[in-house]
């Protein structure tokens, strides 16, 4: 492999990375005339080659997207009444509630009409779902919108994360017609069926030990049934990567199989005569990490793996010599050949990272004898390389890591790795009593043990810090100073890749001034939470939804968002009610970040101690803005109307927090509070219901904005058209968070407003849904 192949291949994927970054993407046409015509120019000027490859991983990339992008789900058939048919293209989860699986969609009806839509949707089953088998094809009745996520700052992009996936809508099923299965056959899902049924007798096995998940993890690569507390242990201790089949994972295996089936094929001097035993055990050893990778289901990290591994081993087959790195790019450009969309995968940018550290710092030293200073100069090289990296995907790293994974990459990797495989391997010989299963539960005890320590170990405070949301740049100088501080010893200048480093770690986030009161609505579906922030304190109103399936927006949105503005602690918390999409993510919040003290409409139903009950007329000061409570003002209200209504004011603005409260409360507020109400921005009652925004109500408020806190789609159809037509009649603009994400404005001590900015177009990329509008219920 040559200079100029390498600098071809990066150049490719260089040009696929760039289109990921892109809000929109042109028409695909135009951009292929482009690169045609750049391609035979190339042929006559060598000065165009890079170009021409830049130019070809972005079109690849531009097509790849359009795959999924060109053909989607249509807005107008959000949650309409559908059926479908198709097969189930995944191992179906079950996370107590619901049974997940990915569906491939061949045929859609809706009223008897056929649509013309296929591809991958994401399903959840509801009630007593039968037992379900990857690949069945199914007639199934759904309800399906298009892909949609919360969008908010500082959080996890679902879109982002379907869109990897391949899925073109989410839904779940319907009551009416019911279900059929059409053919139990797995078709082409014949390796998801295999793994499912894997899965299956690792359970029975080891009937609920706490170390099923690991178990599984690691011999099929199937994470689903990680809870979130374990997930937190393994991510604060920087063992993450050891419980899905990664590159190493593979690796190991492929060596092993290398070096076994070498001595087996030397024993034979006919074998021998006939194929070099190298050469034998380069096949052999392909064959078993291909057969491992299938086991994970050629996740990212073990593509990879293979790409480098069918590399290495094909120059051996041929007797070609062949640099690492030229490895590593050919490795880079296969990932990318097979998934475009690979680089939307924090996996692929930790899997090549790693490879690319290692080789840079290790490549170019001289063999120690000492095969554990070997071994913690790369876990040194690893942690300090991959540092900044992960500041910048998951906001918070741990510090522990390189320490921890000294001692648990080999204790995995070379010990329980081999002892799972073997034991489960073992657990599969039918017809030998109660003796296979054993050695796979002794095997899972030893993991639950291992966890048992990681969790003591990730209790310590210091084991993982967060970091908030920092300019680009900060990270471009902390990935250059990484460099230099692992670069050979004897380059000029190492010490300055500490200081490039420093300002990832104190640099402040931007902050309100005196006066100032900072805005944002977050989107948490059909729900509420909204935060003010000042220069003296932190506000939140609610904390969205929380679900019996555990996931809880006050953990999943507001903590993450607060984190990557760099607030630390809430000094107070309203909580306007007790009803489950204004409270639900109390629990989650108070987990995760302190609170100072919490007020709430109802304090006796949220069940937590030292909640404070909403009164009218009270408020406080913090500088410069002024926070009062408008109702209730008494204890006599329940439920919606008991909603705690706060007033922000600031240089002559202010915002008017409802909650719940219903038309006979607004009423009686317009009545009693009059001008008192009035405010620049409404964060409209009850999402839009047609029980709330009284027409009275929003004339003594008379916003000049009013913000509708609904999910996308969601099931009531907020906010339904009477309240949008009531505000539109008035000449009021409004925007509403399922259909643009989080909403932030400022507004400063000299009563100039900001914004409004939205998150959906100020941080979008071309895979992030703009709907057209409110879809109709």
């Amino acid at each position: 492999m040559t200079r100029s192949t390498t600098g071809a291949g990066l150049a490719f994927a260089s040009g696929v990375a760039v289109v990921y970054l892109l809000p929109g993407l042109p028409p695909l046409a135009p951009a292929g005339f482009v690169t045609v015509a750049v391609g035979l120019a190339a042929w006559r000027w060598r000065l165009l080659r890079l170009p021409f490859w830049l130019l070809l991983g972005a079109f690849w990339a531009h097509w790849n997207a359009c795959l999924l992008l060109c053909a989607p789900f249509p807005d107008a058939l959000a949650r309409a009444p559908l059926v479908v048919e198709g097969r189930i293209a995944s191992i179906p989860t079950d996370s107590g509630l619901a049974r997940r699986f990915l569906f491939e969609v061949e045929q859609v009806r809706h009223e008897d009409e056929s649509i013309p839509f296929i591809g991958l949707v994401r399903l959840s089953w509801y009630d007593d779902a039968p037992p379900l088998r990857a690949g069945e094809q199914w007639r199934l009745p759904v309800r399906l919108k298009p892909r949609h996520g919360l969008a908010n700052p500082g959080t996890f992009d679902f879109e982002r994360w379907l869109f990897e996936q391949g899925v073109k809508a989410t839904g779940n099923l319907r009551r009416g017609e019911p279900p059929e299965r059409l053919d139990a056959d797995p078709g082409r899902y014949w390796l998801d069926r295999r793994r499912q049924a894997l899965s299956e007798h690792l359970a029975r096995v080891l009937d609920g030990a706490p170390a099923l998940p690991l178990v599984q993890a690691l011999v099929i690569g199937d994470r689903s049934g990680f809870d979130q507390e374990d997930w937190e242990v393994l991510t604060r201790t920087g063992t993450n990567h050891l419980v899905a089949i990664s590159g190493l994972h593979v690796g190991l295996i492929a060596g092993a199989a290398f070096f076994m089936m070498r001595w087996l094929w030397s024993r034979s001097a006919r074998l021998t005569a006939a194929f070099a035993a190298p050469r034998a055990a380069a096949v052999g050893a392909l064959i078993a990490a291909l057969g491992y990778a299938g086991l994970a289901g050629f996740a990212v990290s073990t593509q990879r793996a293979l790409v480098m591994i069918g590399v290495v081993f094909a120059a051996l087959v041929w007797q070609r010599t062949l640099r690492s790195y030229h490895a590593l790019v050919l490795a880079l450009v296969g990932v990318l050949l097979v998934d475009a969309a690979a680089v939307l995968s924090p996996g692929f940018w930790l899997s090549f990272g790693a490879v690319a550290v290692l080789l840079f710092n290790l490549g170019h030293r001289l063999p120690s004898r000492d095969l554990w200073t070997r071994w913690g100069r790369a876990q040194w090289a690893v942690g300090i390389g991959l540092l900044p990296l992960l500041f910048l995907l998951f906001g918070r790293a741990s510090l522990i890591a390189p320490p921890v994974n000294l001692v648990a990459v080999p204790l995995f990797s070379l010990i329980l790795l081999p002892l799972v495989l073997l034991a489960s391997l073992l657990s599969l010989i039918p017809g030998v009593g109660s003796v296979p299963a054993w050695p796979l539960q002794w095997t899972a005890h030893l993991l639950g043990w291992c966890l048992d320590g990681l969790a003591w170990i990730a209790d310590l405070p210091w084991a993982a810090i967060a970091l908030p949301e920092r300019p680009f740049w900060v990270w471009l100088a902390a990935g250059a100073g990484a460099v230099l501080m692992l670069a050979p010893r004897g380059l000029p200048g190492r010490w300055l890749g500490l200081l490039l480093v420093v300002p990832m770690f104190v640099l402040r986030t931007p902050q309100p001034g005196d006066g100032d009161a900072w805005f944002t609505l977050l989107d948490v579906g059909l729900g509420l939470s909204a935060v003010v922030r000042t220069r003296e304190g932190t506000l939140v109103y609610d904390t969205g939804p929380g679900f019996p399936s555990g996931f809880d927006t006050g953990s999943a949105v507001v903590a993450p968002f607060l984190s990557a503005q760099g607030v630390r602690r809430i000094e107070r918390l309203v909580v306007s009610h007790a009803d489950r999409d204004h409270a639900g993510g109390l629990a989650g919040l108070s987990e995760r970040i302190s609170i100072d003290r919490i007020d709430s409409g109802e304090p006796a139903r949220l069940a937590v101690p030292g909640v404070e009950p909403c009164r009218a007329g009270e408020g406080w000061e913090w500088s410069g803005v002024t926070f009062r409570f408008l109702h209730p003002s008494d204890a006599g209200f329940r439920g919606n109307d008991a909603s705690c209504v706060l007033r922000v004011e600031t240089g002559g603005r202010s915002i008017l927090l409802t909650g719940d409260i219903q038309a006979r409360v607004e009423r009686r507020l317009a009545r009693d509070r009059g001008e008192a109400l009035a405010s620049d921005v409404l964060v409209a009652g009850h999402h839009g219901s047609a029980t709330s925004t009284h027409p009275e109500f929003l004339d003594a408020v008379a916003p000049g904005l009013v913000l509708f806190a609904s999910g996308y789609a969601n099931h009531f159809g907020f906010p339904v058209a009477e309240v949008r037509e009531r505000v539109s009649r008035r000449g009021i603009p409004v925007q509403d968070t399922g259909l643009l994400g989080a909403i932030e404005l400022r507004i400063g001590s000299d009563g100039t407003i900001e914004g409004p900015w939205t998150w959906r177009e100020r941080a979008g990329r071309f895979w992030t849904h703009r709907a057209d509008g409110w879809p109709s219920r």
